[in-house]
Parts: structure tokens; C-alpha cells; sequence
């Protein structure tokens, strides 16, 4: 991977994009991939940038701030989120919010209640909880089904 500090030529935004290699670069700029993230301009160069050359293991670090060459452009501020995009996180947090009301807070125990529930030791349950990336990938290799919520939900009594 090669990393490749770009600008945009309308309006001068600085950005990095990381690359395979510097055709795979002249590639996707050619097909019109690679584009400002600010103003979405797909004129885009590569930006001036120093090499990075690793110092020797008996030289210290220089301490002194690196000297501006360039004023940096100031970033745009957010665009708006497009209507049907914030309609369809409504729809999913009010699908969401609908199901936790009919399920159970485990809190850390999630992955031992589910666990529990699928081998038949406990009565089967609509839970929520937490669990570790890890619980969750061995929930999911023993055949156990789980699904993330898409909405960041607070622990009861933890909610200000």
C-alpha cells in the first residue's frame, strides 16, 4: 500500500488516499474514482509531500515543529443528509426501538444467556446485551444467531 497526500484543484482541499501502487492510483484517477471528500471534485492531484525516511537508531527525535509551507484550506462544513437516507434511519431505529420493548436487557451476560437458551438449559427469550466481538464470533460459529443493533443503545438506569 502507498499512501498519496491529494488535492483537489477547484478549491485546493488536502486529503490522503491509500493505493495499491501509483498506476493503481493513475487508474482509478483516469476512471474518475477519485474524488475530493469535501466537494466531491473528481480533479484531483497528487499534493506535494516529503518522504518518509526513517532516522538511525542513535539520532533523537527533532523536536522543532515543522514549518507551514501552505495555508490549508479551511474544511466545508457537513452537507445536509439526504431526505430518504435520515427516512430510512428513522425506519431502522423505529423498528429497533419497537423490538427492544418486547426483549430483555443481559447486560455482559448476553453471550452465556444465548448460549443457554439455544442448547435448551433456559427458556427461550428476545434478549439484548453486550458481548465482545469474540462472543460473538464463537455465538455465530456454534450455529447461534446474533445480530449487532444498528442504533447505540444505552444500559438501563445508565441513560442521563
Amino acid at each position: 500500500m502507498i499512501v498519496f497526500d491529494l488535492a483537489c484543484r477547484p478549491d485546493g482541499h488536502r486529503f490522503e488516499g491509500w493505493f495499491a501502487s501509483s498506476d493503481d492510483f493513475a487508474r482509478q484517477q483516469a476512471r474518475g474514482l477519485v474524488t475530493c471528500p469535501h466537494c466531491e471534485s473528481a480533479d484531483v492531484t497528487k499534493a506535494p509531500m516529503a518522504p518518509a525516511v526513517p532516522r538511525k537508531g542513535n539520532q533523537q527525535p527533532d523536536r522543532t515543529p515543522a514549518p507551514t509551507t501552505a495555508p490549508t484550506a479551511a474544511p466545508s462544513p457537513p452537507r445536509p443528509m439526504p431526505p430518504e437516507v435520515r427516512a430510512a434511519l428513522m425506519a431502522v431505529a423505529a423498528a429497533q426501538a419497537q423490538a427492544l420493548k418486547t426483549s430483555r436487557w443481559v447486560g455482559k451476560r448476553f453471550a452465556e444467556d444465548a448460549r443457554a437458551m439455544h442448547y435448551g438449559e433456559a427458556e427461550p427469550a428476545a434478549i439484548h446485551g453486550q458481548a465482545t466481538a469474540r462472543e460473538a464470533s464463537e455465538l455465530i460459529e456454534e450455529g447461534i444467531a446474533v445480530a449487532p443493533l444498528l442504533v447505540p443503545v444505552a444500559p438501563p438506569g445508565e441513560v442521563n
